[in-house]
């Protein structure tokens, strides 16, 4: 990506206390972006209210302000410290759903900031499960069947015409928050009622569940320019059904052919063009 001469400032965001879905790898990426960004002589911003964390040693970060990631304090920062742009990916879950919320607001427009990284779009895409499940769709990547819903009575209804066992996936959501495996209506109604509580836009989508398939992992990373890259593909040792972040995971994949992994790769290249 082409260096932006006119970046003097940026503001970073970090995800506050370590909790699941959002645990200490966060702090440790922001750190890293800190790091990047002092050797090219750019001054940083932080908002991170979590004291205990590396990133905001004052050695690390220009500023800190110790306030809560919303876009109500977020704002305030960006109207006093007016910075050139603001980076939202490395703060997790709750970085991306600010930067969403003051993007639809209109603040990044109001006070000429831009969006570095990741676009506020693509992070829409792939957080909003129906949005996400048309891109895997338009990358010919053969999505699950699926439906939305925004209500209990939406979901039953989805999960009747899918079939039971069906998967909860709640929107806005990392780490596999609210999400959970429903084999009857009772057993998916209490799934589903704590997840829309969950969802920034109340949405949940009810998916076809692949149990004890294999599940795999491809990191792929696209540069300005257009240029991906594979970062290295990987291949969980339990089956679907158990979560990631309790599964052993091994890095190459293990099991697959030549063929199915040019297959795979083709499709998360696709799914990130």
């Amino acid at each position: 990506m082409p260096k932006f001469d006119w970046i003097r400032k940026v503001l970073v965001l970090g995800s506050g206390a370590i909790k699941i879905g959002e645990a200490a790898e966060f702090d440790y990426s922001g750190s890293q972006c800190l790091k990047a960004l002092r050797e090219e002589g750019i001054e940083t911003v932080l908002v991170n209210p979590n004291v205990a964390t590396i990133q905001t040693d004052p050695r690390l970060s220009g500023k800190v302000y110790l306030l809560p990631v919303t876009p109500e304090y977020v704002e305030k920062v960006i109207q006093k410290e007016r910075p050139d742009g603001i980076l939202l990916g490395f703060g997790g879950q709750t970085a991306l759903n600010c930067g969403v919320e003051l993007a639809q607001r209109g603040v990044f427009d109001k006070y000429n900031v831009k969006v570095l990284g990741t676009p506020v779009e693509s992070i829409e895409r792939t957080s909003n499960r129906e949005l996400f499940k048309q891109v895997m769709a338009d990358a010919n990547a053969h999505p699950l069947r699926s439906k939305s819903a925004t209500t209990v009575k939406d979901a039953i209804a989805a999960a009747e015409e899918i079939g039971y066992p069906v998967i909860v996936r709640v929107a806005y959501t990392l780490g596999g928050k609210g999400a959970g495996v429903a084999h009857n209506a009772w057993e998916l109604k209490e799934i589903v009622t704590r997840g829309l509580a969950q969802s920034r836009i109340t949405q949940v989508l009810v998916e076809e569940y692949v149990g004890h398939w294999k599940e795999l992992e491809y990191e792929v990373m696209r540069d300005y320019a257009d240029n991906c890259l594979i970062i290295c593909n990987m291949e969980n040792l339990d089956p679907m059904g158990v979560h990631t972040g309790d599964s052993i995971v091994i890095a190459p994949s293990q099991t697959l052919t030549n063929r199915e992994y040019h297959l795979m790769r083709s499709a998360s290249i696709n799914a990130i063009r």
